[in-house]
């Protein structure tokens, strides 16, 4: 997409903390973190959010989240906890209308989130 921000982070037209790349997806920090460790995990595809995704996408899913727990475990954060955040449409708290994932840890976390 022309204006879509993450599209832009992904072709490198706007600079961003890389932690994780490869053929499917980039990582980079938040430039809002809300927690010490707080990684977006963005699908180089472009998807508005869940709501948009197709069967063909499952294994893009879980390509994330395969990255998500290598990214835990790099980090050093996997056996304390961390937790894994999709945010669909601005009542959910979606700002940029690009699928993505945020990795959060290093904090203790409660429940319900919100």
């Amino acid at each position: 997409m022309e204006d879509c921000l993450f599209c832009k982070i992904i072709a490198g037209k706007i600079p961003a903390k890389k932690v994780y790349e490869d053929e499917h997806l980039v990582a980079i920090e938040d430039i809002a973190p809300v927690a010490p460790v707080h990684v977006l995990l963005i699908p180089r595809k472009h998807s508005v959010n869940s709501l948009d995704l197709q069967p063909d996408d499952n294994s893009l899913i879980g390509h994330v989240f395969q990255v998500a727990s290598k990214l835990a475990r790099d980090l050093g954060v996997a056996d304390q906890g961390f937790r894994i955040v999709n945010n669909n449409n601005a009542g959910a708290g979606q700002s940029v209308f690009h699928i993505h994932f945020h990795l959060l840890a290093g904090r203790e976390f409660h429940w319900p989130p919100g």
